[in-house]
């Protein structure tokens, strides 16, 4: 059925539109991938930075919003002296313990 066909049997009350309704198979939606509640908001950026926020991603395996969820709760646990440090970082660190450069 064309939409425009559809729009027109919707304002005009006719039941067929009801009826086609009812005879569609049911669509399965994804399972949620966290059992905490989500809020979605969007956000806008220059497109040089989310191609880099991407390219990041992209590097880690993950999506673009994980890693901007991951970043935002990053700083906000900055905020609450309760920092969370990424491996990369973890590592660099020790690195540097172990081979120090002179000063």
């Amino acid at each position: 059925m064309h939409r425009n066909d559809a729009t027109k049997q919707f304002h005009s009350g006719d039941d067929r539109l009801a009826e086609l309704i009812d005879e569609s198979p049911p669509v399965e939606l994804p399972t949620p991938d966290t059992d905490v509640p989500m809020v979605s908001r969007s956000v806008r950026l220059p497109l040089e930075t989310y191609d880099r926020v991407r390219a990041a991603a992209d590097a880690r395996g993950i999506g673009v919003t994980t890693l901007m969820r991951q970043w935002i709760e990053a700083g906000l646990a900055d905020l609450d002296d309760s920092a969370t440090v990424s491996l990369a970082d973890v590592r660099r660190a020790l690195a540097s313990l172990a081979h120090p450069t002179a000063a």
